[in-house]
């Protein structure tokens, strides 16, 4: 009998690389990868359903879930995982000293729903108070004008969401100091070129995550892996296949990183940086799995469902394929 064939779009970060090379199989799966950025994995998954297994934005993932209109069922392998203290941008001569003067500004996203504009908004409101209401949003592209919303959504009534001018990206609008401020997964190129008077909200990104994990112990989570529903349902033994493979290949990339003889990354101080996050963090400071990610993903649902993108309150055990949920163990 021959291997099911799947097409794969992931991310080409090291927690995949055993899979692209083949060190670690799928059992019963003949793979077909794709290398390819988050935002057009992303918009190719949600708008048309292009491949069969792919890695899914966590917020899109819930919105779907929660309308009862989802085309991917969830398998916890978190390929995306990031502290978002990064991901908030100001102007720094708006007299913006600290987070609770974001109130009152406009501030831009690309999309409101991105995984990373939730938790930021998140982090905002339970440490700063600054809630989603108290900020004027201006959604746009990031490097080009006139971007679609891939997903249409119903905020609250007190969520004010502006469209930027037409012809004009939010990198425009940064630069001439039009809005406040931006949040969003990548930074605009006005802030890689050192662009005059934008910069971070957290000077010391650094200290502010490890002060939010040590009060917390929540390592946000972005990305999870997406199997179309309909190859689920024709092959129940799929998704504990595929998470059984993905973590497989993340215990191979943490083997190679923790092999410092020879660095695996282009970095100095790796062996410092990795102690560093396993004495804040534990040995498995990047885990897969449910149990262990419980917490987090409650308190992401919790957020969504508050910052009205959820249209009801979805649940942990609702979110994942019961195959992925528990394994053998000798």
């Amino acid at each position: 009998m021959s291997n099911l064939p799947l097409s794969f779009a992931v991310g080409d970060y090291d927690r995949n690389r055993a899979l692209f090379d083949g060190r670690v199989q799928i059992d019963g799966v003949d793979p077909i990868f794709m290398q390819l950025e988050p935002e057009e994995i992303f918009f190719r998954a949600f708008r048309h359903q292009e491949f069969d297994c792919c890695e899914i934005s966590f917020s899109s993932h819930v919105v779907s879930v929660s309308k009862g209109i989802e085309q991917y069922v969830a398998i916890p392998a978190f390929l995306s995982r990031a502290f978002r203290h990064s991901a908030i941008y100001i102007r720094t001569d708006k007299g913006i000293e600290k987070p609770e003067d974001l109130k009152g500004r406009k501030i831009g996203i690309a999309e409101y729903q991105l995984t990373a504009n939730v938790w930021a908004r998140a982090l905002l409101e339970d440490d700063h108070g600054v809630k989603p209401s108290d900020i004027q949003w201006i959604r746009g592209g990031m490097e080009t004008a006139d971007r679609p919303e891939k997903i249409k959504l119903e905020l609250p009534a007190d969520v004010s969401i502006e469209p930027a001018p037409v012809g004009k990206s939010l990198n425009d609008l940064l630069k001439a100091g039009e809005i406040d401020g931006f949040v969003g997964p990548r930074a605009l190129s006005c802030f890689d070129e050192g662009y005059p008077n934008v910069g971070r909200l957290f000077a010391d990104v650094g200290a502010a995550s490890r002060a939010y994990y040590e009060r917390t112990s929540i390592f946000p989570i972005m990305h999870l892996l997406g199997l179309r529903k309909s190859i689920a349902a024709a092959h129940p033994w799929l998704p504990g296949a595929l998470y059984k493979a993905f973590e497989q290949s993340r215990q191979a990339a943490l083997k190679a990183l923790n092999d410092t003889a020879a660095a695996k990354v282009t970095l100095p101080f790796v062996e410092d940086y990795i102690n560093q996050a396993k004495a804040l963090m534990g040995d498995d400071y990047w885990s897969y799995g449910v149990q262990q990610n419980h917490h987090v993903v409650d308190n992401f649902l919790e957020h969504h469902h508050r910052q009205g993108l959820s249209a009801r309150r979805v649940s942990v055990d609702e979110l994942f394929h019961p195959g992925t949920l528990e394994s053998f163990a000798l």
